[in-house]
């Protein structure tokens, strides 16, 4: 896209032609009234245009020069009309550029100097109606600059604001898409883990149990690379996207884990997405805890969905045998989760429960309709 300072010598050409020639047609219906053009009226006519080519660059200078042109050749007694449209042209810049003092001080300049050659420099007295006119031209050039310049400036504020809201969307966004592949390579990776540890563990004195977690492996890895290539696709303008997961595959999740887990939920209804996919990434990161730190344990899923939020408690009996992974892991998995309900405006609490561990959660959800009162009949 070209600079506005690329077209100044073209302005400069355009608004030269027209002064001289519409200056011309002026002279014909004014020679009874003004002097005729010469070559002197003609430099005139020309200077101001010329100074328009490095107006942008010297703004007030050249402001000057195309104002005084035009101040001499009025009072020379020249043809009168076209040689203000220089003028007229540098005061709307400008205001519009921002240097409104100075627009305005030219401006009052310029009044005083035409109401004097009107009172002065001119033979017949010009009257009340001739200052008046004036006076409102000038004006009239100033405020609709002014309003100009305030419609482009309050256009500037909103592309800002909108520019502003786009990369914190775009923040936003990043961040989600971290925390999915946060979790989503956590839960698989960790799970993997686990069954990888049984699997060579087992594979002499059980190789059915063994067979049994390498099939696991394999499909926590096909699972991992279906959830990643979904949260990826969000990248690529126009792919296709998987459904995200959601609390509908709880089941699935439990079963990937090797866990025994009992799923119970009271009033379920639909949730929205992201009160949907956060409380199936706290379900899957508890269990993901449970399948490190405590194998063996029973696991029990509840969900409550009262009539503003959901109550989501993960509970474990406790391990029946050594962890594999007690030593391991990053120690994120607690404070992120709280993140993800605070991210809702919900809460989070974990703890020791007994002989076993618990997570719950709190998130807030659209509450239920009021049921339509029966009319009676």
């Amino acid at each position: 896209m070209r600079k506005s300072s690329e077209y100044a010598p073209l302005l400069g050409l355009v608004v030269a032609v027209a002064q001289v020639v519409m200056s011309q047609g002026a002279a014909y219906g004014q020679m009874d009234t003004r002097k005729p053009l010469d070559a002197l009226a003609y430099a005139l006519l020309l200077a101001g245009p010329a100074a328009l080519v490095v107006h942008r660059r010297f703004l007030v200078p050249s402001s000057v020069v195309v104002l005084a042109a035009t101040y001499a050749y009025t009072w020379l007694d020249y043809p009168l009309g076209p040689v203000y449209l220089a003028p007229t042209i540098v005061l709307f810049t400008l205001v519009l550029r921002g240097r409104r003092p100075a627009a305005w001080t030219l401006a009052a300049i310029t009044l005083v100097v035409f109401l004097a050659y009107g009172h002065l420099g001119s033979a017949r007295w010009p009257g009340l109606f001739h200052d008046l006119a004036i006076t409102a031209f000038i004006l009239l050039v100033m405020v609709v600059a002014e309003l100009v310049g305030i419609v482009r400036e309050r256009r500037a504020q909103q592309q800002r604001a909108a520019e502003e809201e786009a990369r914190r969307q775009a923040s936003e966004e990043r961040l989600t898409m971290a925390q999915e592949l946060h979790d989503v390579l956590a839960h698989n990776i960790s799970l993997i883990h686990v069954q990888a540890s049984t699997a060579l563990h087992l594979i002499d004195d059980n190789p059915d149990q063994a067979r049994t977690a390498l099939a696991t492996i394999k499909t926590a890895s096909k699972e991992v690379l279906g959830e990643l290539r979904s949260v990826l696709n969000v990248l690529r303008e126009g792919a296709p996207r998987s459904p995200t997961a959601g609390l509908d595959r709880i089941d699935e999740l439990a079963g990937r884990c090797g866990l025994d887990v009992t799923v119970r939920r009271e009033g379920a209804r639909p949730l929205p997405p992201q009160v949907d996919r956060a409380a199936y990434r706290i379900v899957q990161e508890s269990l993901t805890n449970v399948a490190r730190h405590a194998p063996g344990a029973r696991v029990t899923v509840r969900l409550e969905y009262g009539a503003s939020e959901l109550a989501l408690t993960v509970t474990d009996t406790g391990a029946t045998t050594a962890p594999v992974l007690s030593a391991h892991g990053s120690g994120n998995g607690i404070p992120g989760m709280r993140e993800r309900a605070a991210a809702l405006g919900g809460t989070l609490a974990a703890g020791p429960s007994g002989t076993g561990f618990q997570v719950s959660a709190r998130l807030p959800i659209p509450p239920l309709p009021d049921p339509t009162p029966s009319e009676d009949t």
